[in-house]
């Protein structure tokens, strides 16, 4: 009996956290360069249930064998095993604002396994490390520094801070910065190939598992992008497919909430009725 209410105790849980990341996609569906998390569910090995039961051998004096009967297959439950962010393009949209950027992919190389990779602004995180984005909604601080919304430094080719004298740049196609028509800076554009080794960490920011940086796209002939002023890249959340998926997994939530509660009757019965002294 409690092997299938760990069973669904476990599609619960499954469940549960299935709609957290749901639920976190649909509440980015508006943030700039938000990338979609993409769940994956697994099943626990099947259980082998077998009854122990005895056999009589016919001899003169009575002598049990203990026999094993089986029953069949038992499921063990689900668990969500792994997230991973969706990095596809998102749309581009115009805000005419000087320091917005959107970094737009042409031609991306796939890794070894068919898997395309992607490609991210290059900002300055916690401790001096290198962190990635694809919001480019930028501004600039009150000593001239780029940065994104919430203060992180932007960061040039050579890992270092982009410092400006006023709003009225101008950001060429291949990220390079004019002021007053002369080269200041040029935005870096780190590339991933393999995707396993970005994390998310909060605040549309990308770290390396490793903790190594990622290669500069610049330069790169099999890599092709280009960058455009005064438009933002949107979140890629499908908010219909979202929707969709957070039902499913409510009501899948729910199935399991009802076959618990069958379970709990049946124990309810089982010790205020079937083991009654009468």
């Amino acid at each position: 009996m409690f092997k299938g209410f760990y069973t669904a105790t476990a599609g619960m849980m499954a469940q549960q956290r299935r709609t957290d990341l749901l639920t976190n996609n649909m509440a980015n569906a508006n943030t700039p360069g938000f990338k979609a998390d993409q769940s994956s569910l697994r099943a626990f090995p099947d259980m082998l249930v077998q009854r122990m039961d005895s056999k009589d051998i016919p001899v003169e004096k009575s002598f049990h064998v203990p026999v094993q009967q089986t029953i069949g297959s038992l499921h063990t439950g689900v668990y969500m095993q792994e997230t991973m962010p969706n990095l596809a393009q998102g749309d581009i949209h115009e805000t005419e604002i000087p320091t917005d950027v959107a970094l737009v992919e042409r031609a991306v190389p796939f890794d070894e396994n068919g898997q395309k990779g992607a490609l991210f602004f290059v900002v300055e995180g916690d401790n001096n490390e290198l962190r990635y984005t694809r919001n480019g909604n930028f501004t600039i601080d009150e000593a001239g520094f780029l940065t994104t919304t919430d203060g992180r430094y932007v960061l040039n080719e050579a890992n270092e801070r982009i410092q400006l004298q006023s709003e009225n740049v101008r950001i060429n196609e291949g990220g390079i910065i004019f002021e007053n028509e002369e080269e200041v800076a040029r935005l870096n554009v780190a590339y991933a190939n393999n995707l396993s080794t970005i994390a998310k960490e909060g605040n549309g920011l990308y770290r390396t598992e490793n903790g190594q940086p990622l290669p500069s796209a610049i330069g790169n002939n099999e890599i092709s992008y280009h960058i455009q002023q005064g438009f933002l890249e949107r979140s890629n959340v499908d908010t219909s497919q979202t929707m969709t998926e957070m039902l499913t997994a409510y009501r899948a939530f729910e199935a399991n909430q009802k076959i618990m509660q069958a379970y709990d009757r049946s124990m309810e019965k089982s010790v205020n009725d079937i083991g009654r002294v009468r």
